[in-house]
């Protein structure tokens, strides 16, 4: 069970993570986009991913048990070759519901002091 005193816990990067055309031109073939001038928006997953993992590891679900609920994007702007971000992951939300837990998660990429994007990862903990 999730610790409720977590819910509003935020954990900020260390790092800076450097977008590299490579990483827009490779993810952008996978989901068979053509135009590898911007990253497609679910790019930023690529780099949230990994932070929003390393809070809940703290948070003490049991991992054997997680199914992906839901996902969203929102961004300010198109993410570009050689963007420089940190990245924070939040708790924002955890809830029982029908005995399963539903846990949401916000991840910020940061320029400096813009906020770029903003993921959302709803991830239900079954019974």
């Amino acid at each position: 069970m999730l610790d409720p005193d977590l819910v509003g816990r935020t954990f900020v990067g260390a790092s800076s993570t450097v977008v590299t055309q490579e990483a827009i031109t490779n993810f952008a073939r996978v989901l068979g986009a053509e135009n590898f001038d911007v990253a497609p928006p679910t790019f930023s997953i690529s780099i949230t991913l990994a932070q929003s993992q390393t809070l809940l590891q703290e948070s003490g679900l049991d991992w054997s048990r997680v199914v992906h609920g839901d996902q969203r994007f929102v961004l300010s702007r198109p993410i570009v070759a050689g963007d420089n971000f940190i990245c924070s992951a939040t708790i924002e939300s955890a809830r029982v519901m029908a005995g399963n837990e539903i846990v949401t998660v916000r991840s910020d990429l940061h320029s400096g002091s813009e906020l770029v994007a903003s993921t959302w990862s709803t991830l239900v903990v079954r019974a």
